[in-house]
């Protein structure tokens, strides 16, 4: 029933709804609500509110009614950083000792804890029928697919009990798993920390050693096969003492004592050649025999002073001129004359070997001895310079395949050395795993707990809640997909036009 309408056709505003009267089309311009017309839809509309509000409601309370306590278990674990986390390359020093800082230690023991190898032994070491009696009567008439599937439907029951918590910086990690049953809590969490224990020990401690010594037999095989063909490369090279290094530092030391002593012996040759050329030109000009002495016969000038003493006394005799003056006289003109003519008259000469042609031979003779001997040393020195040199050139030309061979051989015994050391270390951790010092403490084990915890009363309150929402949605769903006014009022607030008389019927 229309009671007011504007006489205006045409196109209607944005949204308005329109009537038919009379075949003709009548604009009807959208409804203004106001908070009390909501109200008045609403109560209008609450049968099926209350009919949506118990229907739900009453679902969540019979699910609420139907839920059992669970028991959670709680544990708590001590992580520190321990040995198997300090880097320690399998060659060479590069970032040895290099550490993860504690919460990277806790986030990878967490991966492990969760890991499904732990569950899966988890899940073996209780049993299936344990963990819930259900998969149990699966597990037991089941194919080996179907008990596969199984294990794994038991294993995401642990995921949905189990809780881990962590906090930044905290060494502590608290776990908790929840179960219907108190006993079965605490069995699954204990058995999970025990399976976790052992198996972070075949992760970072076990599998190191077995690969360790696999790599340590193949550098020892490599490096047997390095040292085989360095020795033999000395061998075939004549390398005295197996030490090539050694060897080029002697002969270089050879090469500059023998070079200096053939600058010695050259200039000691030419010293020698010198002094020989001088001794031999003055030999050559020395008389072989010289004059040693004269003997002097004094026999004439004793008779000559004879006579002279015979005549002084004849003076004193005999006149001057007489007959036995001038006779001595004759003598004594004979004898000086014999006298001035020297020692063919009468004396004797000796010669014998000049001492200095003799001593100037001697020189000459050992200074030709000396030569011969400086040129025999030198030739002998030349030689063997030219055998060291060519030696040498030989190492030289050798040293880049020996360099090669002594490098690798060196490489390798430095990663043998570190291999060993690392298996050492291996096996001390190992030891020390197995007897329980490693870096996980278990602070505190699980128990069965004594008062579980139920979910039923959040579950009613929020499935009324939940009720009443709904029941709120469907009342103004269908308020506002309803044809008609609330009010008169809303009827005057929507055309602008007054309302004359209002009928008690329902708006259709």
């Amino acid at each position: 029933m229309v009671l007011a309408y504007r006489g205006v056709a045409g196109r209607m505003p944005e949204g308005a709804y329109q009537t038919v009267e009379g075949g003709r089309i009548r604009e009807r311009v959208a409804v203004r609500y106001t908070p009390s017309d909501i109200l008045a839809l609403l109560w209008r509309r609450l049968p099926l509110m209350i009919l949506v509000f118990v229907l739900i409601a009453g679902i969540g309370l019979v699910v609420a009614l139907q839920m059992k306590p669970v028991f959670p278990a709680h544990s708590s674990l001590l992580i520190r950083l321990g040995q198997e986390y300090v880097y320690q390359p399998t060659v060479g020093d590069a970032a040895r000792g290099a550490t993860p800082d504690n919460d990277q230690v806790v986030q990878s023991e967490l991966e492990i804890l969760q890991s499904a190898a732990v569950k899966r032994k988890t899940v073996e070491d209780i049993g299936v029928a344990r963990m819930s009696p259900a998969l149990g009567r699966a597990y037991a008439g089941a194919d080996d697919q179907k008990r596969h599937d199984i294990e794994a439907a038991a294993m995401k029951m642990i995921d949905a009990g189990l809780k881990l918590q962590t906090a930044p910086g905290s060494a502590i990690v608290k776990l908790s798993y929840t179960a219907k049953d108190p006993e079965l809590a605490a069995l699954v969490l204990n058995t999970l920390v025990d399976e976790y224990l052992r198996y972070r020990r075949t992760v970072l401690i076990d599998g190191q050693a077995g690969e360790i010594q696999a790599q340590l037999r193949d550098f020892q095989t490599r490096l047997d096969t390095a040292d085989a063909a360095y020795q033999k490369f000395l061998a075939d090279n004549g390398v005295g003492s197996g030490d090539f290094d050694a060897e080029k530092s002697s002969l270089t030391q050879i090469y500059a004592q023998l070079t200096t002593e053939a600058y010695s012996n050259q200039a000691s040759l030419s010293e020698a050649q010198g002094r020989l050329g001088v001794t031999s030109q003055r030999a050559a000009q020395a008389q072989p025999e010289i004059g040693l002495y004269r003997d002097l016969d004094h026999q004439s000038q004793d008779e000559l002073n004879k006579l002279l003493v015979q005549r002084q006394d004849l003076l004193s005799r005999y006149l001057p001129g007489a007959q036995p003056l001038r006779d001595v006289d004759q003598k004594i003109a004979a004898l000086q004359a014999l006298i001035a003519r020297g020692p063919a008259d009468g004396g004797a000469r000796r010669i014998g070997p000049n001492p200095i042609y003799q001593s100037l031979i001697t020189d000459k003779d050992q200074l030709e001895a000396q030569v011969a001997s400086y040129k025999d040393r030198l030739a002998e020195v030349r030689a063997s310079l030219a055998e060291v040199a060519a030696r040498r050139q030989k190492l030289a030309a050798l040293e880049p395949q020996f360099q090669t061979l002594a490098r690798q051989r060196d490489l390798l015994t430095n990663n043998v050395k570190t291999l060993a050391q690392r298996a050492q270390e291996s096996q001390a951790a190992q030891a020390m795993a197995k007897s329980g010092q490693d870096n996980i403490r278990v602070v505190e084990r699980a128990y069965p707990a004594v008062k579980g915890t139920s979910l039923k009363q959040p579950v009613m309150i929020l499935s009324v809640l939940f009720a009443g929402f709904a029941a709120l949605c469907a009342g103004l769903f269908f308020a506002v997909l309803s044809k008609g006014y609330a009010t008169a009022d809303t009827i005057e607030r929507t055309l602008d036009l007054p309302v004359l008389a209002s009928a008690p019927a329902r708006l259709a």
